[in-house]
């Protein structure tokens, strides 16, 4: 039985108002802003420190600063490194709290690697949404974006989740191998949870082959 939905979505595709539809139907907790916020609680950093990392893989000018710091002044790393929260930190924390979440079942996580993370447990069922590029402007724009902002948001931060993904699970994004399920959201956001519930419900005990392997926790690079 499918106690868990993984939601990877394309920006700009309606992807976390479709998720929290899909809990508050099913009456199941929403990790979404919540991922963040419990990522915060347990590093002791603000959420603020988390969002900067959500699904991007660190500057260049952190890299190298964080290459400066273990090097040159290697006697002050430790201390150091207890002060600095970044992606690498982030992911060495993220398989964990996925383990966890998967255990207390009843859930619908938001990106972050959910599907990868989560990719063994049986009773996660895996969605990617998507939508062509004029309905992921349309739709932030009604969210309140510029026509300049959307534009520059769509056209960059799937770059950075891709980035993201290889950097950290060493596949292409999306993987499609991964998922149960794959949607275009332009039909709106109603057909897409009513197809997604639906499609659970046909699955629900099939076994799910993937080709996709990676370490059960991502390694920082070195």
């Amino acid at each position: 039985m499918f106690r868990l939905i993984t939601i990877e979505r394309e920006y700009g595709c309606g992807g976390a108002a479709i998720a929290a539809q899909l809990a508050d139907h099913l009456g199941w907790k929403l990790w979404d802003q919540l991922l963040t916020e419990e990522i915060a609680r347990v590093a002791d950093v603000d959420p603020s420190a988390v969002m900067r990392c959500d699904e991007r893989r660190d500057s260049r000018l952190h890299r190298l600063a964080k290459s400066f710091w273990r090097g040159s002044y290697e006697r002050n790393s430790a201390a150091l490194g207890s002060q600095v929260f970044d992606t690498d930190r982030m992911m060495s924390m993220m398989q964990d709290t996925m383990n966890q979440i998967g255990r207390e079942g009843n859930a619908v996580v938001v990106g972050r690697g959910a599907p990868y993370l989560l990719r063994e447990n049986p009773d996660a069922f895996h969605v990617f949404l998507y939508a062509p590029r004029s309905e992921k402007i349309r739709r932030l724009m009604a969210d309140g974006h510029s026509e300049e902002d959307a534009v520059d948001l769509v056209d960059s931060v799937d770059r950075e989740r891709i980035a993201y993904v290889k950097h950290y699970f060493n596949a292409d994004w999306p993987t499609r191998s991964l998922y149960h399920l794959m949607l275009n959201t332009a039909v709106g956001n109603e057909p897409v949870v009513q197809t997604i519930l639906d499609t659970m419900r046909l699955v629900e005990g099939r076994p799910k082959a993937t080709d996709y392997e990676h370490p059960s926790v991502p390694a920082s690079p070195r």
